[in-house]
């Protein structure tokens, strides 16, 4: 699997590795997949879990690997929860809202708790993260916003621009510029699917009246 970290191309005086470029195109295929609400952007984030997990494993990101490892069990709670919610929305798909506030301040909390104890992981284990602080709020910003969308709410889009803020500075620090030109395009994508899930959970709230067409 050594070719994963190998060179695909340069792009503006970056060394673009082929993990990067291919875990990331998945990635990035499966957050459109998210925004049209498709079940398969389960399968998509698993497989960019795969991807990324051998290409890190291979280069001794023991850090960076094992968040794979937890990306892909999210991805597999999604694509179960998900299969549990087709047809709830009116058009037959799954529903999306907004989180309650009590849900939110959990998210939050875990969030801000976890992200203290993945740092804290990190910074007793040098070798699993060059940059404990910034490395453990995206680890743990992503488990959050996975989860959030798979619960169908609305605020999976923004936790994810939260963690886009990091993302792109710390992945060209680190030589992953092809995650770093990524991140860019999920923020784009992100605006668009929040104003599209925003929009379709005001329908989705409405009741449907038995024999009364949507």
């Amino acid at each position: 699997m050594n070719w994963l970290n190998s060179e695909a191309f340069t792009l503006f005086d970056q060394h673009i590795k082929w993990s990067d470029t291919i875990g990331n195109v998945i990635g990035l295929i499966a957050l459109a997949l998210g925004w049209r609400r498709s079940i398969w952007s389960w399968p998509a984030q698993f497989v960019s879990g795969v991807v990324l997990f051998a290409a890190f494993a291979t280069a001794h990101l023991s850090g960076s690997a094992g968040k794979q490892i937890v990306v892909m069990a999210v991805a597999v709670y999604g694509w179960w929860q998900w299969n549990r919610g087709k047809g709830q929305a009116q058009d037959g798909g799954v529903a999306v809202r907004f989180a309650t506030w009590r849900e939110r301040t959990a998210l939050a909390g875990a969030a801000a708790f976890g992200t203290v104890a993945v740092a804290l992981l990190f910074k007793a284990y040098p070798s699993l993260s060059w940059d404990p602080w910034p490395d453990a709020y995206i680890f743990v910003g992503t488990i959050v916003a996975m989860y959030a969308q798979a619960r169908g709410m609305v605020e999976f889009w923004f936790a994810w621009l939260l963690v886009d803020l990091v993302g792109v500075p710390l992945n060209f620090a680190n030589g992953f510029a092809f995650s770093g030109f990524v991140y860019i395009i999920y923020g784009a994508l992100v605006l668009w699917g929040m104003r599209d899930w925003w929009l379709r959970s005001r329908r989705d709230s409405r009741p449907v009246l038995e024999g009364v067409p949507a």
